[in-house]
Order: structure tokens, then C-alpha cells, then sequence
């Protein structure tokens, strides 16, 4: 029900909250006529390749992190790195990396927050953070939809004014609603993997820590999200139930799992930027 729940959250995420982010992605990275079939297909094939391999492997590294490292790798290889827009650059990973240590603060000190508002609280204040989860957990999922789907609307968007099937860069509704129905499936039938990480490995998750978690989460995110910055899901999220665990002590996190996920964190974009620039070069042998 859980998975039911967050999959119908993220398909409607990008309708409730607008499409900053993938004008952001589409628009402010690099110039649409810079640009060619070839490079965005390698972009995104390297992204699909480093997202398969982490799932399977139960890293929850960061698909926006692949996919801005294969856009920045595809077309410094294929256009040069002079068509790459440094101020849209700058902000993007400005956003990415400074979100993850923005979710550990907030969720530290919310935690703190919630713990000194329920002080004369008898046990029974559980039963309100397991039902409040229902509520924080739709919001963490629309965050998420919101956020990522649109990444992959940018790129849509940008291979369809590069193809000259749009003149001028804007998302037509049809990649708005295909993109947002395919992270919902992907949620739907792909999860469990991360959901075991993010859920049991860190540390052992009470109804408190869910709730905290998930509303500091999706307060992050959204707010990103209306600003058109991308961040990484699944980075604040990881972060934010570090903080919420280091609130309460911090030998209770297992920071060896988390050290595997700084370690994703560091790798993507170097290496999804260089499967970019090695998937490119193979397109261009047989499309030019």
C-alpha cells in the first residue's frame, strides 16, 4: 500500500508543483543548438547505465547526479566545453551538493524540535507520528516526482528543440504527463532494492524518525523544486535520516552504510560524465 501510495505521489507531483526544475536542466545548461541527437542519447544512455548498476548493487546513489554528469560528459565531448553555460552549471551543482548537508541540519534540528514539543508525551504520541507518516510520506513522494521527473522533462524538451520539432525551449504537456507516469512505475515495480537500504541499514527506523525524515525531506525538496534547483531524492533523504538518527545519538547510525553512499555520492558525475564521453564516441561512429 505504501509503494501504491508513493507511486500515484510522484505521477502527480510535476502537475501540483509546476516544471521549474526542467527549464533548468533543459534551458540553462548548454545551448539547444550546441547540441545534437548524439550527445543527448549518450547523456542519457550513461545515465540509465549508472542507475541500473547502483540499484542492483543497493547503492541509493543519485540519478540526478548521473544524468547531470552525462549531459556535462556527452557534450564536452561532442560540442566542447565552451558550450557548456557556467552560470546554469554553477547552480545546478550548487543545488545538488549543498541539498544532501541542508537535509542533515534541518532533519538534526527538527528532530530536536519534535523531541521538546513531545517531552510530557506518553507513549501513546507513536500512534500520531505512524499516522502523520501517511501525510509526511505523500508529501516526500510528490516532492520526489516533482523534482525528478522533471530532470528527464528538461531533456525531453531540449531533444525536441535540437530535432527542430519545437522552435522555441518549452515543455509540451505529453513529456510532462509520460514523464511523470514513468517515475511512478519505476517506484512502483523497482523500489525495494533502496527501500532496504534507506529503511533498515542506516539504522533501525521508529515511527519518529519516519516522520521527521520524511517532512524535512520533502520541505527541502519542494522548496528546491520551486526555486529550479535539482537535488538528488535520494541524497536528502539519506542525509536527513543521518541527522534524525545523530539527533538522538550518534553511534546508532551505521556510518559505514553511509560512508558507501558518500563514496556514490563522489563517483557519479565523474563517472557518468566519462561513460557519456565513451557512449558518444561509439554513437558517433555508426550516426555521426
Amino acid at each position: 500500500m505504501a509503494l501504491a501510495t508513493t507511486a500515484l505521489a510522484n505521477f502527480a507531483g510535476p502537475l501540483v508543483f509546476g516544471v521549474a526544475v526542467a527549464d533548468t536542466i533543459g534551458n540553462q545548461i548548454v545551448a539547444a543548438e550546441s547540441v545534437s541527437t548524439a550527445v543527448i542519447l549518450a547523456a542519457l544512455l550513461s545515465a540509465i547505465f549508472w542507475d541500473l548498476a547502483t540499484w542492483y548493487l543497493g547503492f541509493p546513489s543519485s540519478s540526478s547526479h548521473a544524468l547531470i554528469g552525462g549531459i556535462i560528459g556527452a557534450v564536452a565531448f561532442g560540442a566542447g566545453w565552451g558550450e557548456i553555460r557556467l552560470a546554469g552549471l554553477y547552480k545546478v551543482l550548487i543545488a545538488l551538493f549543498t541539498s544532501p548537508v541542508v537535509g542533515f541540519i534541518v532533519a538534526l534540528i527538527v528532530f530536536k524540535l519534535i523531541i521538546a514539543l513531545s517531552r510530557a508525551a506518553t507513549p501513546r504520541v507513536n500512534t500520531f507520528f505512524k499516522h502523520g507518516q501517511i501525510v509526511t510520506g505523500i508529501a516526500l513522494a510528490l516532492s520526489h516526482g516533482t523534482n525528478d521527473s522533471q530532470k528527464t522533462m528538461g531533456v525531453m524538451a531540449l531533444a525536441l528543440v535540437t530535432a527542430g520539432y519545437l522552435q522555441v525551449f518549452t515543455i509540451p504537456l505529453w513529456v510532462i504527463l509520460v514523464c511523470a507516469a514513468m517515475i511512478g512505475v519505476g517506484t512502483a515495480v523497482g523500489g525495494w532494492r533502496i527501500i532496504r537500504t534507506l529503511g533498515a541499514k542506516i539504522y533501525r527506523i521508529k515511527p519518529i524518525d519516519g516522520f521527521n525524515t520524511q517532512l524535512t525531506s520533502a520541505a527541502v525538496i519542494i522548496a528546491a523544486s520551486l526555486l529550479g534547483g535539482p537535488v538528488s531524492t535520494t541524497q536528502v533523504v539519506s542525509t536527513a535520516i543521518m541527522g534524525s538518527g545523530t539527533a538522538q545519538r550518534a553511534n546508532m547510525v551505521r556510518w559505514g552504510v553511509a560512508e558507501e553512499i558518500g563514496i556514490a555520492w563522489l563517483l557519479t558525475i565523474p563517472a557518468s560524465a566519462l561513460a557519456a564521453g565513451a557512449i558518444y564516441w561509439l554513437l558517433a561512429q555508426f550516426i555521426g
